[in-house]
This record gives C-alpha cells, structure tokens and sequence, in this order.
C-alpha cells in the first residue's frame, strides 16, 4: 500500500524558513477554533471543493490529509481510526465517504490528497487572503487549465504546422546537402580513376 510522498509535501527550499505565528483568535476560545476547524474538514469531504480563509484552510488541510493517511493505513476496522474519523467528520455519512470513496481513490497516490490555491481578494472592501481548498480526483472542472491537452487552441494548430513546415523545408534541406555530397565524391573517384589509368599507360611505354 503507497502513501502520500513526504518529500512531496515539504518544501524543496535550500534554507531554513521559520514558523510564521498565526492569527487564529476565536471569541469562542479554543473549543470554538476547533469546532471550526471541524467543520472546516467536513466541508471539505462532503463538498470536495470550498473557499474560505487561507489561513484557516491552511490549518484544516493538514488535519484531512492526515485523517485521509490513518484511514488508508489501518482501514474501518481499527478503534482508533473510527474515533479520529467520528471526530473530525460532524457529518456521520461522510465517514461513510471516506472508507468506501476516498480510501480506494488514494491508497495508490504518491503525492498530497489535497490541493490548495490562492483565491482571488475581494474588490472593494478590506483584504484578505483567501484560498481555494480541494480534494484531488473531484468531479469538478479543473481550477487552472490543462496547458499539455489544449492542441485544438488556434495558436496551437499553427504552430504546429508552422514546426511541420520547418521540419519538412530541413529534412529537403539535408537530403539536397546528402546527393550533392554524393556526386562530388562520385565524380572525385571517376577523375581519380582516369588519372591512374593514364598513369599505368605511360608507365608501360
């Protein structure tokens, strides 16, 4: 069974980045934070794509990926793997979801369950960063688009028959440089050839 790549999840700097402090203040106190990130985690499971703040859903995103590894790793029959999912998850049917879709959908990744992007800010109104947090293999369209697969764009086809054209004027280009160098070495040969009998001719008289 693969797990998720750890080297994938961190980050590939060079240097050293220190912890950033955070800003997760709740009126409600600590037990008010958690009950947030909670249904922060089950929003995501059961919706599979939502927005809401970076920060928060910078927080949430490592506690689903690691409810998504304990599930995948020790499966519905382990105690304490049904308590974390019965704990994280507030809707009991998105436990449900996550041993019978998610766990066949990722044990064979090799990468993050999750993908995160930047939302864009709100305009006007006062600024704050915003995220897009998803699971992988939803149903949904594709956030960024698919640079590789989109040949059919018009800027694609001609400058796919424009590498056509080159390749073909090279390929005339070089088979012309090949015959020409063949009837110089032909024609070299044929004058070498004449030499030495005119040679030979002299030497016997």
């Amino acid at each position: 069974m693969n797990q998720a790549d750890v080297s994938k999840l961190m980050s590939q700097l060079k240097f050293a980045v220190g912890p950033v402090h955070r800003r997760l203040r709740c009126p409600d106190g600590p037990e008010g934070r958690m009950l947030k990130l909670r249904k922060t985690v089950t929003a995501l499971f059961k919706n599979e794509r939502i927005e809401l703040f970076y920060t928060r859903a910078d927080e949430a995103r490592g506690y689903a990926e690691q409810l998504i590894n304990e599930a995948i790793r020790y499966g519905d029959c382990h105690r304490a793997t049904m308590e974390l999912a019965d704990f994280w998850l507030l809707d009991k049917q998105c436990v449900h979801k996550l041993f019978k879709v998610l766990v066949p959908r990722y044990e064979n990744y090799q990468v993050s369950y999750t993908r995160m992007y930047k939302a864009p800010r709100e305009y006007p109104g006062m600024y704050y960063k915003r995220a897009v947090l998803e699971l992988r293999g939803n149903p949904f369209p594709p956030l960024v688009p698919d640079k590789v697969q989109n040949r059919n764009f018009i800027h694609n086809v001609l400058l796919d028959e424009a590498k056509k054209a080159y390749r073909q004027e090279k390929y005339a280009e070089i088979a012309q440089n090949i015959t020409v160098a063949k009837n110089l070495s032909t024609s070299e040969g044929t004058n070498d050839g004449g030499s030495s009998s005119e040679d030979d001719v002299a030497t016997k008289k």
